[in-house]
């Protein structure tokens, strides 16, 4: 009987597995609206007040998304002085909705992470997920990947799609 052999295994196709990088923990949207005048008007004194009897711990290693729901003019400061409550428990604080927020991590984590390891070699970044992966994402992906990789495929060793070759 002839032995079974991975040829994906054995070659020299890296995969870039998006979800390798998804940060855990979880994940809350605040929106700001809760505390304003009739979910339109900052009154300073009623907001600081309503902030400073706020249970923050609820937030404890997460990543929390600020936004408003309703079209109230809200001053930058407010944004800053709820960001001000949570630094010292969530595991990080963004501007927007939740998918936003999901960008803006993978962003982060992908400015910093070390391409050389598929200099000059076919890379297939993974397509199927269990975690969220914003599309956004596999654009930022293909960005970092290019300069350095030989090639780029989508999807499954399997089933790959091709989307860049080096000239």
């Amino acid at each position: 009987m002839e032995e079974i052999v991975n040829r994906v295994a054995n070659s020299v196709l890296q995969v870039f597995d998006l979800e390798d990088y998804y940060p855990e923990g979880p994940r809350f949207s605040i929106d700001i609206s809760q505390w304003l005048y009739e979910g339109l008007v900052l009154r300073e004194k009623d907001f600081r007040e309503q902030l400073k009897n706020h249970n923050w711990e609820t937030y404890k290693d997460g990543f929390v998304a600020l936004s408003c729901s309703t079209d109230a003019i809200v001053p930058a400061w407010a944004f800053m002085l709820i960001t001000a409550y949570l630094e010292p428990v969530a595991k990080n604080v963004f501007w927007g909705t939740i998918p936003q927020m999901e960008i803006g991590l993978y962003q982060e984590i992908l400015q910093k992470l070390d391409y050389s390891s598929y200099q000059d070699k076919p890379v297939i970044i993974k397509g199927c997920s269990r975690k969220p992966v914003p599309q956004e994402v596999y654009v930022l992906a293909t960005q970092k990947l290019m300069p350095v990789a030989k090639s780029i495929m989508f999807g499954e060793a399997c089933s790959a799609v091709p989307v860049y070759k080096r000239k």
